[in-house]
C-alpha cells in the first residue's frame, strides 16, 4: 500500500543506503536516490525499475537542492558524516523537510546537536536514528519507565562477528585523526577526551550468550544521544572483545545469507539502568546491524511524517518518538525482552 509519501535517500546506492532503499519501498514510500556517484546510483536503478535518480554533491547545494524537490523528508545514509551531515541538514531546513541520519560518528553526532541546536528549533533534524545512537537510546529510555533520573546507563554489544563495510572504515578513519590519540567517554554528566588503553572486564549476556570479555568504554554514539534528553551522568558502553578487535583488522565486506542481503551476523544489546538501589534491563537481539538500521531510520520517518512525535529540533530517538511503543513495531526485526 502506498503511503503517499517520498523521501530522498542521500547516499542510497551504499551499503546501508541500500536496505534503506529497500525498506522504504516494501513499506509504500516513494523513493528519491541521490548521492555524487551517477554510475552507482544507475546501477542501483537497475535493479528497481522506475526509481528516481537525482545525483547531487554536498559541495554543491543547488544540486541538494534539487535532489530534494517533491520530498517530503530526507534521510543521510553517506558517511562519513563529518563531511556530510552539515550540507544536507542545511539543504533540509532550506527545503523545510525533516532530516534524518544513519551516523555511529560521535564527533558528527555532536557536531549536529551543538551546530544546529538553535537553527533546527522547530524543524526535525535526528541524528544517530540506526543500530548505534538509536537502539540504546531507544532501550534505555524504555527501561527507564516512569524514572525522570537515574545513576547510570550500561549499554553491552555482543556481536557474533563485525566485518565492517568500506563506509564504516572511512567513518572511524575520519574519528581516529579529530581524536588524535584519544578516546571519548561520558562520565560525571559531561563528555570526556582521555589518552590510555581501553578497560576490559567480563559481562554476563543473558543465554545463550553468556559470560564474555568485554572492552569497557567502547564509546559508540549511544553517549551522545541518551544524555541528550535523559538526565543520567554516567553513560557506559561496551563491545565484545572479538568484535571489536575486528573493526580494526583487514577482513572482508559483510557477505550476503539471504534475499535481503543480510549477513549471518547477530547482536544482542543488554542495556541495564540503575538508580538507588533499583536496576532495570532490557535486551535486544536480532540480525546484521547495518540491515537492521533500515527499519529503524524507516520506522522513525514514517512516524515523523504521520506527526507520531513528541518533541521538534535537533531530538534522539528516545526524545521524540514513544520508546517503548517504537520498539514494540520494530518486531520481527528486532526481538525485545525485560
Amino acid at each position: 500500500m502506498e503511503t503517499g509519501y517520498k523521501v530522498a535517500v542521500f547516499g542510497a546506492y551504499g551499503h546501508t543506503g541500500r536496505f534503506v532503499v529497500a525498506e522504504l519501498s516494501e513499506r509504500g514510500f516513494g523513493v528519491v536516490a541521490s548521492g555524487r556517484d551517477e554510475a552507482k546510483l544507475l546501477d542501483l536503478a537497475a535493479d528497481r525499475p522506475g526509481l528516481d535518480v537525482r545525483q547531487a554533491s554536498v559541495d554543491d547545494p543547488a544540486s541538494l537542492d534539487r535532489a530534494l524537490e517533491g520530498a517530503d523528508a530526507v534521510i543521510n545514509a553517506a558517511g562519513p558524516f563529518a563531511d556530510t551531515a552539515a550540507p544536507v541538514i542545511e539543504a533540509a531546513l532550506r527545503a523545510g523537510l525533516p532530516y534524518l541520519d544513519v551516523a555511529a560518528e560521535l564527533e558528527a553526532n555532536i557536531d549536529t546537536f551543538e551546530a544546529f541546536a538553535e537553527r533546527a528549533a522547530g524543524a526535525t533534524v535526528i541524528p544517530a536514528m540506526a543500530f548505534f545512537g538509536a537502539l540504546g537510546d531507544l532501550l534505555a529510555t524504555a527501561a527507564m519507565g516512569e524514572w525522570t533520573s537515574a545513576d547510570e546507563a550500561h549499554i553491552a554489544y555482543a556481536l557474533s562477528s563485525w566485518y565492517p563495510t568500506a563506509g564504516t572504515r572511512a567513518a572511524s578513519k575520519v574519528s581516529r585523526e579529530r581524536r588524535n590519540g584519544q578516546r571519548i567517554r561520558f562520565s560525571g554528566g559531561r563528555l570526556e577526551h582521555v589518552k590510555g588503553d581501553l578497560p576490559t572486564s567480563e559481562w554476563t549476556f543473558p543465554s545463550p550468550v553468556g559470560a564474555r570479555k568485554v572492552f569497557g568504554e567502547f564509546t559508540m554514539a549511544d553517549v551522545i544521544t541518551i544524555p541528550s534528553h535523559l538526565a543520567i551522568p554516567e553513560v557506559v558502553t561496551y563491545m565484545t572483545v572479538e568484535a571489536a578487535k575486528e573493526v580494526v583488522t583487514e577482513t572482508s565486506a559483510p557477505a550476503a545469507v539471504d534475499e535481503s542481503g543480510r549477513s549471518a551476523q547477530t547482536f544482542l544489546v543488554d542495556v541495564v539502568v540503575r538508580s538507588g538501589g533499583e536496576e532495570r534491563r532490557l535486551v535486544a537481539r536480532g540480525q546484521d546491524i547495518y540491515a537492521v538500521t533500515a527499519p529503524l531510520v524507516v520506522e522513525a520517518v514514517h512516524r515523523v511524517l504521520t506527526g507520531r512525535t513528541k518533541a521538534t529540533g535537533v531530538v534522539s530517538a528516545g526524545e521524540i518518538f514513544d520508546a517503548a511503543d517504537f520498539l514494540a513495531a520494530l518486531a520481527p526485526h528486532i526481538t525485545v525482552e525485560s
